[in-house]
């Protein structure tokens, strides 16, 4: 019989005395792997969706809200500001701006944002329309991979917006303009899987429309209003019944150069001529001193969070690096433990011809087999966390976490475990190896 079988009936004949050595190196390798893959699949959603920006300029407050609200579309915005304060990064003369992308954020379909922006957005991407064509008028939508999948939403559907972020289902404010979809994006790993994109000045006549059917004391309420965060704003009781989409769209500016300066957006996308350069290196700096706009560098953001998520994963590297040690040692425990009560079974097996190799591979293979259960099983435990966190992340951030995907790490795992396997065993399996047949059997 070959030696892995009979190493196999002897950890069968017996399991509970390998079940804690399983569990623990599961354990150990499980959290490995979760870590492995939570920042493997972060850092390609961070990077993917960096998408070369060199600047994100918003009103004023948390410089990282700004940068993972405008660019990964998680958390709310930190308010509005006006054309006329950013119309100046628009001119295709600026000394530093090469381009500017602006965003328009406020309003949401079944909590899928959408975004008021500019064709020119897909191509910072990278991203293309898949199915049918990119918006050209207002209220025309191309959507999200996801969206469209999720929503069973395709080309020449419609629906209505409703007010805020955050799907509040039976609760939330829909409002009574209908947006008719054109496009659908192709899948991609990027954030605009999970947005609907439309034009800003679609954004501004939804608002203006609201504004309107309320009459002064609604004007006035919205003066102040930060269309940022529009959760509780009631809009029950308006009208939309004469709101005419085609006079939107022949009134739209082919620029927003163009466009009326007290017209507000979320904030701007932009990208520099030369990023290298002096002047793109303390524009940042210049714009938080001299104006009331925030300039945020989203590389610097990202690198930001980065850093506290490495710290976090170091400290946790350390209680996986002891769980590690601990659940090798339970694997040389085990082996050694039984190795004392087979001694006669060994010594008779030497007996009948067995040589010292058959019993040393015999206590190796018990050993690589346990190691390679504690894998299987570690594997499980980590694909099905990642699954749970993945249901939870698209539910409340609607950002994608592929829980089944297996990395290269997980490859060399698989190795680092049958190495620990053949270490705890090594030592058992030389005592095995040395059984003296006279004494042992004289023994017994």
């Amino acid at each position: 019989m070959s030696s892995l079988y009979l190493a196999l009936k002897n950890l069968l004949f017996k399991p509970l005395n390998g079940l804690l050595s399983v569990l623990l190196f599961a354990l150990s390798i499980g959290l490995l792997s979760l870590l492995a893959n939570l920042r493997l699949q972060a850092d390609e959603q961070f990077d993917n969706n960096l998408a070369g920006i060199d600047l994100v300029v918003g009103a004023k407050g948390s410089p990282l809200e700004l940068v993972l609200n405008s660019m990964y579309h998680v958390g709310y915005p930190t308010g509005n500001v006006t054309l006329g304060e950013v119309k100046a990064f628009f001119n295709p003369r600026h000394p530093i701006v090469e381009a500017a992308v602006p965003l328009s954020l406020g309003d949401s379909y079944r909590g899928y944002r959408i975004v008021g922006t500019t064709p020119d957005l897909l191509d910072w991407y990278g991203t293309s329309v898949g199915e049918g064509r990119v918006f050209a008028k207002d209220f025309e939508v191309v959507l999200g991979a996801e969206v469209a999948a999720k929503n069973k939403l395709g080309v020449g559907d419609s629906f209505r917006s409703s007010h805020g972020i955050v799907d509040e289902g039976e609760d939330r404010i829909e409002h009574d303009d209908d947006f008719k979809v054109v496009g659908i994006l192709a899948p991609s790993e990027t954030v605009l899987n999970q947005v609907i994109l439309t034009t800003n000045q679609t954004y501004w006549h939804s608002h203006e429309t609201h504004e309107a059917a309320g009459g002064d004391d609604d004007a006035d309420d919205h003066a102040g209003h930060d269309h940022g965060d529009h959760e509780g704003h009631d809009h029950a009781g308006h009208d939309h019944s004469g709101h005419d989409h085609a006079d939107h769209a022949a009134d739209a500016p082919t620029s927003l150069l163009d466009a009326d300066p007290d017209k507000e957006i979320t904030s701007l996308l932009i990208k520099y001529k030369n990023a290298s350069s002096f002047q793109a290196l303390s524009f940042p700096r210049n714009i938080n001193e001299n104006t009331d706009l925030l300039a945020a560098n989203p590389a610097y953001e990202i690198s930001e969070v980065r850093r506290q998520f490495d710290s976090g994963q170091r400290i946790l590297g350390i209680l996986v690096l002891a769980i590690t040690v601990v659940s090798a040692l339970s694997i040389f425990i085990a082996l050694y433990a039984s190795l004392r009560e087979r001694r006669y079974e060994l010594a008779l097996m030497r007996s009948l011809g067995a040589g010292r190799g058959k019993l040393f591979s015999i206590i190796v293979a018990e050993g690589l087999l346990v190691a390679i259960a504690g894998y299987l099983v570690g594997m499980l435990l980590s694909h099905g966390i990642l699954a749970v966190l993945a249901s939870n992340i698209d539910g409340e951030f609607r950002y994608e976490l592929d829980p089944w995907r297996f990395i290269t790490a997980e490859a060399w795992l698989l190795l680092v475990s049958l190495g620990i396997g053949f270490l705890a065993a090594v030592i058992p399996a030389i005592q095995a190896s040395n059984t003296d047949i006279g004494d042992t059997l004289t023994e017994n």
